[in-house]
């Protein structure tokens, strides 16, 4: 469906830059959401300490959300009570609307490159944005040849600076970009522009961070907007150091980025913040970047645990001092596409990437039932920090032949790959994978082994280390896979799978302290896993804590009630304290 832009007047501009006030929003959203009871949303609930004094809301995903979504609460932010409660709602219906619309999109026949072209002649999206949103210097027919080793599923979307309606295959930019780039609105000039400034925000975010780039400092004396002025103070009176730093980039809208800490409280009960928030204006960039903190950070006290995205995460000061460096600048230096009306930004964005020839494109994902305006937008050559370096065309598209394809479209299609990147690891990798689903599990260890000699970025490294053990544990060869898991860890100590597999062989081997130190290492990285904090119980219950162990069981079984294993450790427990 064609988006059709249309005059959107801002109506209210205190916290944020919306087209109703938040209390509109949430009395809306509640009252489409009403419809299905509590299958999409079960509750709302404020969860900071009051510390700060900026809240922090969490939605809870009803029974009918969670069969869609892989998440089961999504976190809200705001300089105020109403806003932060707007802000989690809205993220429930960006979430349930965008994955429910990736269900609809499976119904779509799919098709080769080639197919596509000869079937929609002149409507096809260019094949030089596929080059492009990988940053692959290739001939287009090179990069046709290699688009055709599997098909894709076209669908319509609107590029943004002319209205034009293409077909493209947005399976290509979610398996790049994930769900970066989905969004909900108000209006859905409100929704794709929030949607573009948080592609713009993970895009400078992975530059500056992978380069640890000197930029610039923003002087909290140049902050003249009073919502961000209180923000600032609320830290200030609890002590907390404040570092506010300009990520824009030369980009048309700025992003401002923030890291943050209590000298008090870390690292016993708190941990070092880096986050960032895009916006048209450099004050509304600035308070979302801060309402960020508030909402990772647990008001710096709770001993809570965010899961890094964006940026990195740190956990000793001496690791942000390259944050530290910077002239300093005023606030009002930064970018500024500030217009009473939201359409004109939108304009004022796009020409600005323009001139730096980057196109923004989106699509509808609407769910008629709710009739929220969401949207999922991408902009091709926009980085983010999870993906693999030096991407290629090649690499996203044997990530698929050996996840996706048929064992003998895939084994064609890397063999293609091969002779197309002879002097590349990565066929070698993802032909280990694809002998692991064929339950080849010597051949898989031989060619991950091969492959992790010639994959040049740690990341990398890890990842073949790591499928290696996972080969090893699906032959219940548990010693033998801790070696590689080691190394996995110690190549990239970032990535909660590898220390939740390392603690399932370690629970193997009967080794309970270690496997326990393994899910809390894993927690660590996302405090909100249930499957982390049930396997914990279980290795806190064989060494007879039992109050502990039912405490994080019946945690995990919050989070997750189908965790049945879970269940009858804790009526076990329980049964027994009865006795």
């Amino acid at each position: 469906m064609s988006i059709h832009l249309k005059p959107c007047p801002k109506g209210h501009t205190r916290e944020l830059d919306k087209v109703c006030s938040p209390e509109q929003t949430v009395q809306w959203v509640r009252k489409a959401l009403a419809v299905f009871g509590e299958d999409i949303l079960a509750e709302t609930r404020r969860i900071d300490t009051g510390r700060l004094g900026i809240p922090v809301y969490l939605s809870v995903c009803g029974e009918m959300a969670r069969q869609v979504m892989p998440t089961r609460k999504q976190m809200g932010k705001g300089a105020s009570a109403i806003q932060a409660e707007a802000s989690a709602l809205m993220e429930l219906v960006e979430r349930f609307s965008f994955f429910s619309f990736w269900k609809g999109v499976q119904d779509v026949v799919p098709c080769t490159w080639s197919e596509a072209e000869r079937k929609w002649p002149g409507k096809i999206l260019p094949i030089s944005e596929i080059a492009g949103s990988v940053a692959e210097d290739i001939a287009e027919e090179r990069a046709r040849a290699l688009m055709d080793l599997v098909s894709w599923r076209f669908v319509p979307a609107t590029r943004l600076d002319t209205g034009q309606e293409m077909l493209v295959p947005l399976e290509w930019f979610k398996k790049i970009n994930e769900f970066n780039g989905s969004s909900a609105g108000n209006t859905e000039e409100e929704s794709i522009l929030q949607g573009l400034c948080e592609l713009v925000e993970r895009h400078v975010c992975a530059v500056v961070d992978r380069r640890q780039m000197e930029t610039p400092t923003i002087d909290p004396a140049s902050v003249e907007d009073p919502v961000l002025r209180d923000l600032l103070n609320a830290f200030e009176r609890q002590g907390i150091v404040v570092l506010l730093k300009d990520f824009s980039l030369g980009l048309p809208v700025p992003t401002v980025a923030a890291v943050a800490y209590d000298p008090a409280t870390f690292p016993d009960s708190s941990e070092i913040v880096f986050t960032a928030g895009t916006a048209s204006t450099p004050a509304k960039a600035a308070i979302r970047a801060l309402t960020e903190v508030a909402q990772l950070a647990g008001d710096f006290e709770t001993g809570s645990n965010y899961e890094a995205s964006g940026l990195s995460k740190f956990t000793e000061l001496e690791q942000i001092a390259w944050l530290e460096r910077g002239d300093s600048v005023a606030l009002a230096s930064l970018p500024d596409i500030g217009r009473e009306d939201i359409l004109d930004e939108l304009k004022c964005f796009c020409e600005g990437l323009l001139d730096q020839n980057f196109r923004a494109y989106s699509v509808q994902t609407i769910q008629p039932a709710l009739n929220v305006p969401t949207h999922y937008s991408f902009i091709p050559g926009f980085q983010f920090r999870e993906r693999a370096q030096n991407s290629t065309i090649g690499l996203f598209v044997g990530r698929m032949l050996a996840e996706e394809s048929s064992f003998e479209q895939a084994q064609a299609g890397l063999e293609t790959l091969r002779k197309m990147y002879p002097l590349a690891a990565f066929p070698v990798f993802f032909r280990g994978l694809l002998a692991i689903r064929r339950e080849a599990f010597q051949e898989a260890r031989e060619l991950l082994a091969r492959s992790e000699q010639g994959l040049e970025q740690q990341d990398d490294q890890a990842l073949a280390a790591f499928y290696q053990g996972y080969a090893m544990s699906q032959e219940q060869r548990w010693p033998a896979s801790i070696p590689h898991l080691d190394r996995a860890i110690r190549l990239c100590p970032e990535v909660k799978e590898y220390f939740n597999l390392r603690g399932v062989a370690n629970f193997k081997l009967g080794e309970y302290a270690l496997a326990e130190s393994d899910f809390r290492s894993a927690l660590n990285l996302d405090s909100g896993s249930a499957m982390d904090l049930a396997n914990m119980g279980l290795c806190v219950k064989f060494q007879g804590r039992t109050e502990e162990a039912e405490h994080l069981l019946q945690s995990a079984l919050d989070l997750d009630p189908n965790l049945g294993f879970a269940r009858t450790h804790l009526l076990e427990l329980q049964s027994g304290r009865a006795a």
